[in-house]
């Protein structure tokens, strides 16, 4: 719940660091912009107000790891996906949205502070602990921020021990180690498709190279 809590909190102070002329720029979310990685992050908070308050008396079917799993990579025709970039664009000035994004954003971070980690929780047809539902969302949080600066390299980077988390999260779902030559950033990356590995990366994944991307959902 401590990395939850510092991966949200890097998040939301990254998100309200970006100029607004930034909002217009391309994020490390193929096909959209600032602006619409800020909106499904909006959508991510509710998400998280949402899950901790609807409980659970079943015994847990997933854990922080399991929660996630490989997906096929997104085709464009998610009809969410569609209606982000429309909700994002009618918000006008990124005042707004950003204010909508610390509001709620905010709440979220408190319930999260204030929820029994042991209490279970039920979201996407599964059951999870309170605590094992926030360890999952460091992942969540931790690849938006590595796709909201993109593209800003002005902007703060996400947290060492969240990335670090991240990173052997990914792996467990992976179940393949990537080499001690990766950093947890480029681990990330290119573990998640968001860059293409280099030759010498290649080299060093071997037949893990393959597999890659691995689009978590």
């Amino acid at each position: 719940m401590d990395l939850f809590s510092r991966s949200w909190t890097a998040l939301r102070t990254a998100v309200g660091e970006v100029p607004d002329e930034d909002f217009e720029r391309a994020s490390g979310c193929a096909g959209w912009l600032v602006r619409d990685l800020v909106c499904h992050l909006v959508i991510g908070a509710q998400d998280v107000l949402i899950t901790l308050v609807t409980p659970a008396d079943s015994e847990p079917t997933v854990d922080a790891v399991t929660y996630w799993g490989i997906v096929e990579p997104p085709t464009g025709e998610d009809p969410l996906d569609a209606l982000i970039p429309r909700l994002a664009a009618a918000y006008g000035e990124p005042r707004w949205l950003k204010f909508h994004f610390d509001d709620v954003g905010s709440a979220a971070g408190r319930a999260a502070q204030l929820a029994d980690p042991a209490a279970r929780v039920s979201t996407r047809d599964e059951v999870l602990t309170v605590g094992d539902f926030l360890s999952a969302y460091v992942l969540e949080w931790t690849l938006h921020h590595l796709d909201l600066i993109a593209h800003l390299p002005s902007a703060a980077e996400p947290p060492a021990e969240t990335l670090a988390a991240v990173r052997a999260t990914l792996e467990k779902i992976a179940g393949t180690p990537f080499p001690a030559s990766f950093s947890d950033t480029d681990a990330l990356l290119v573990g998640t498709g968001r860059r293409a590995p280099t030759d010498a990366e290649k080299a060093a994944l071997g037949d893990f190279a393959a597999r890659l991307p691995l689009v978590i959902g």
